[in-house]
């Protein structure tokens, strides 16, 4: 696809994050003097390739700040569901009139503010022309099998595993098809990918920078802070 094509970034927001145990939902929590959601829609709005931003909240969201816009870039938002693909077929189905079936589009962990913009770029411009894939990082630590009692049963082979992390890149009438067959069969696909391989799809594998770090514990939080505070094109501190 061409360098230059913008795409719409579906940001799935409405889960609750009971893990991180905080009063409020994980990605309102302050992560420098903003909340994690808005530092990761920062990020993803500094990326030249992305058009829009669809943000899908939870029914009784009391914190979302009511942003319209960043950096001249729209930010629409959407009611979404309970788990996080129905989510996603939310903010898919609520994108504009002007994103076409036939038209890729993003979505991105509202949890993962530390993406690189280049690592975004690399995978527009590698999974078009593969019909979509994902920012993903290679296994590079030794891979246990456990039991219940968590005893070691065996050790698995890391080669050719890999860590999926997001965005992750689709046709947009693609990925919702996929979505809604997995929704049919009870399946509930924990990642995109995870869909579009049941409809029989090859997503492409693209590797991206491992502090693409998800935050779901208070651990992760202060690991994304160190790491936005040495990234001086993020301003951590404003």
């Amino acid at each position: 696809m061409a360098a230059s094509e913008q795409l719409w970034c579906v940001v799935p927001a409405a889960g609750r994050g009971a893990r991180f145990g905080a009063e409020r939902p994980k990605q309102y929590v302050e992560l420098g003097t903003r909340s994690l959601l808005v530092r990761t829609l920062e990020r993803l709005a500094a990326c030249d390739h992305v058009a829009g931003l669809m943000v899908v909240l939870a029914a009784d969201d009391a914190y979302w700040p009511g942003i319209a816009e960043f950096g001249g870039k729209p930010v629409r938002t959407t009611i979404g569901a309970s788990e996080r693909c129905g989510s996603v077929l939310a903010g898919l189905r609520a994108l504009p009139d002007s994103v076409s079936d036939a038209s890729f589009v993003l979505v991105h962990d509202a949890a993962r503010p530390c993406v690189a913009v280049a690592d975004i770029g690399r995978l527009v411009e590698q999974a078009g022309p593969a019909g979509g894939g994902l920012l993903a990082a290679p296994l590079r630590d030794t891979l246990k099998l456990a039991d219940a009692a968590a005893r070691v049963v065996a050790t698995e082979p890391r080669e050719a595993r890999w860590r999926a992390l997001t965005p992750q890149m689709f046709r947009r009438g693609e990925l919702v098809v996929a979505l809604e067959r997995a929704e049919r069969d009870g399946v509930t696909a924990t990642d995109e990918a995870m869909a579009m391989e049941r409809a029989g799809h090859r997503p492409l594998l693209v590797e991206g920078s491992e502090s693409n770090i998800k935050v779901t514990t208070r651990a992760d939080l202060a690991l994304a802070q160190y790491l936005l505070s040495r990234d001086s094109s993020f301003g951590i501190g404003d």
